[in-house]
């Protein structure tokens, strides 16, 4: 059962460390910039930044809770300015972008539980907690 946490961080923050190279990709700013996002070609790199940096802390259990508010401040922007759904016109694409706004309140949940829990068993926070009282 110990390994049902670290499992879990691993399917978390895998969505964040493998979007984070798209961050820095002419079509994703391109994008961005189309859905009104202000600086663009500064915030989306910076984004890319924050969601690499916050999915590589829970993956390795390292300062999870940290990483875990770094994933917040990821999400709540580009979940309110990119998955704007009661802006859409096309039903289809309204439909998609309500499918990907609430996938995003539910990893929103699962940062916050994070914050509080922290990353559990099998983590760098835990192994410096044992070793020498460390609290991360």
């Amino acid at each position: 059962m110990k390994y049902l946490v670290p499992v879990g961080r691993v399917f978390f923050s895998l969505i964040f460390i493998m979007a984070a190279p798209g961050h820095f990709t002419k079509g994703t700013i391109g994008y961005a910039a189309a859905q009104g996002v202000p600086m663009a070609s500064v915030l989306v790199p910076l984004s890319g930044v924050i969601a690499l940096l916050g999915g590589l802390s829970i993956l390795l259990g390292y300062r999870a809770q940290w990483g875990a508010w770094l994933i917040i401040l990821f999400l709540v922007p580009v979940t309110l300015s990119i998955h704007n759904f009661w802006t859409v016109a096309d039903p289809m694409m309204r439909m998609t972008q309500k499918i990907m706004f609430e996938k995003n309140l539910a990893m929103l949940g699962s940062a916050l539980i994070l914050t509080h829990f922290g990353s559990g068993p099998c983590s760098i926070d835990n192994w410096l907690k044992a070793r020498c009282g460390c609290v991360t």
